[in-house]
């Protein structure tokens, strides 16, 4: 019977036996289905009558690490953030360091694609800078935000030609979004104009497969220049505390 099921419909017959295992049930949210091209999503109701016995998950997802109680932001690029994400901005962080860089380049440098590593991919700059705005300087958060529109526009001078796999990617004839566009001008004269663009240029030349790279070089800058709240990120009450919390428990019923 399975050989008769789409790759999609074994997937999700996959899924129902995992679930099957598990203590609780463990939906998807809306956007998760948004990315699978669907419109609906389960509901409470009918998922209950679908595993009689079972209640809704509204805590920690057995699937996953458990993160510790007061999490830092080192806790979750080891247990939230896909591996091939935290090894690049390691790489990025290192070449800003290895080019003598101030330590608020390093850490946009380190933390510039923390969203499309640990979150959502659309929009990732913008993301980024939202999750870590109230921990760091404006500096570092503009930087982070305005990196997204930057990686568009080369500027040889500094050293950031147009990436051959955004061809390769999006074809040559691709142009950004009028938005990119317009964040791209407001840059381009700001006083914090380079240390954006500096993320561009350590992100190109730092996704060596053979890199030797370790956090360790960067618990001191973090330490300096990231404000870790006494308790946790995800329960200090900040305006993006929710978003912390959503990468603790991304499967939490409500």
């Amino acid at each position: 019977m399975a050989n008769t099921l789409s790759i999609s419909e074994r997937a999700d017959a996959l899924e129902h036996a995992k679930i099957d295992e598990l203590g609780s049930i463990v939906s998807k949210s809306f956007l998760f289905n948004l990315a699978d091209g669907k419109m609906g999503i389960d509901g409470g109701r009918e998922l209950l009558q679908q595993y009689p016995g079972k209640r809704m998950l509204m805590g920690d997802d057995p699937r996953l690490p458990k993160m510790p109680a007061r999490p830092t932001l080192l806790d979750f690029f080891k247990y939230r953030m896909s591996t091939g994400g935290a090894y690049h901005m390691l790489q990025s962080a290192t070449h800003a360091l290895k080019a003598g860089m101030n330590e608020k380049t390093i850490l946009a440098c380190l933390l510039h694609d923390f969203a499309v590593s640990a979150f959502i991919r659309c929009d990732h700059g913008y993301w980024g800078a939202q999750l870590v705005a109230p921990y760091v300087d404006e500096e570092v958060s503009w930087a982070i935000k305005m990196h997204q529109a930057l990686r568009f526009y080369p500027d040889e001078a500094a050293g950031y030609a147009y990436p051959q796999n955004y061809i390769d990617y999006f074809g040559a004839d691709y142009e950004p979004d009028d938005y990119v566009q317009a964040d791209y001008e407001r840059a381009r004269n700001h006083k914090w104009y380079m240390t954006a663009r500096m993320i561009t240029v350590h992100d190109i030349y730092s996704f060596d497969p053979n890199a030797k790279v370790s956090m360790d070089d960067f618990v001191d800058i973090v330490g300096r220049n990231f404000r870790q709240p006494e308790e946790g990120l995800g329960y200090d009450d900040s305006p993006v505390a929710h978003m912390w919390r959503t990468l603790i428990r991304p499967t939490k019923f409500l």
